[in-house]
């Protein structure tokens, strides 16, 4: 058993004498050259101690091509299966049973490790931080027309409710320790988009899983995918799995005021124009404070006169 597994009090899942601690899965569907840009960024790391899982759902473009000629550079370090599916989260979950890792990464097919050397950095953080049940780094969005931006999510600050709300935790560039989804259960294969979505909120909100922070830009993400061209969908999944998982009290309040709290927040980012705002609350605070202690005169003058 490796070091890592007794550290985290695993037992290997196969007969090897030892385990990988990272399983990297790929899922793909018709998209060759997404793929092949994949599976040559993974086979590029620096550090090789680490499994590589493929899942392709029976595509007919030349994907499995791809795969037969960059396996062999794997070695023993690559799976792989071509196979109808029956959706994304379902490659998903069957390539997570496939895989032997103690820590898993979802890379899809069309995104990309962001440099040679940072499955290396992330296990080195993993140490750091004590094998935590989540470990989370940068995610560098890469949009069609060449401009990217760097997305930190809570950049270490504790994920709250309101966070998974109005947002999510991105998958690509986040470590999962697998006994996780033993625990929580795998990915909802009845949802198309934000299923990632509810299994992270079930493991951070319910679950109270605390996820750890590395400020390490892990991966480049395709803007191009389903979840970012078909918004409608994704908000009207989203908006089912809160009405499962959340009280309908709770979730009222959410709706009557979480965009009230995101515009607070952004106030604050702006200390001269937060005053200002401030101020002017204090301001109407006080006319409703004098307009309230002339309703009680006018109220009790009024009953005493009853009286």
């Amino acid at each position: 058993m490796s070091v890592c597994c007794r550290l985290l009090g695993f037992s290997p899942r196969n007969t090897r004498p030892w385990v990988m601690i990272l399983s990297i899965i790929t899922i793909n569907r018709n998209n060759a050259a997404g793929l092949e840009k994949t599976m040559t960024s993974v086979l590029a790391q620096t550090y090789t101690g680490f499994e590589y899982v493929v899942v392709d759902g029976a595509s007919t473009d030349g994907s499995v091509d791809v795969i037969r000629r960059l396996a062999p550079q794997f070695g023993d370090r690559i799976k792989w299966v071509s196979e109808p599916d029956k959706g994304i989260y379902n490659a998903m979950n069957k390539g997570m049973r496939m895989a032997t890792g103690d820590y898993f990464q979802i890379l899809n097919s069309s995104d990309c490790l962001a440099s040679h050397d940072v499955t290396g950095r992330m296990l080195t953080e993993l140490q750091r931080h004590g094998y935590p049940g989540i470990l989370y780094g940068n995610m560098v969005k890469c949009f069609p027309d060449g401009r990217k931006f760097v997305v930190r999510g809570s950049s270490g600050h504790p994920i709250t409710m309101l966070d998974m709300y109005t947002g999510t935790v991105d998958h690509d560039p986040t470590y999962i320790r697998s006994d996780l989804f033993r625990k929580y259960g795998e990915y909802d294969e009845r949802l198309k988009i934000v299923s990632d979505w509810k299994w992270f909120y079930k493991a951070i909100i319910e679950g109270r899983e605390k996820p750890q922070y590395a400020d390490i830009d892990v991966t480049l993400f395709d803007m191009t995918g389903i979840s970012e061209t078909n918004l409608s969908l994704r908000a009207e999944e989203k908006r089912e799995a809160l009405r499962e998982l959340v009280n309908p009290a709770i979730l009222a309040d959410y709706d009557a005021w979480a965009t009230s709290i995101d515009q607070m927040r952004r106030l604050k980012r702006s200390p001269i124009v937060y005053k200002i705002v401030w101020f002017l609350e204090r301001c109407l605070f006080k006319m409703e404070k004098a307009k309230k202690n002339r309703d009680i005169r006018h109220d009790t003058k009024r009953y005493q006169q009853c009286c």
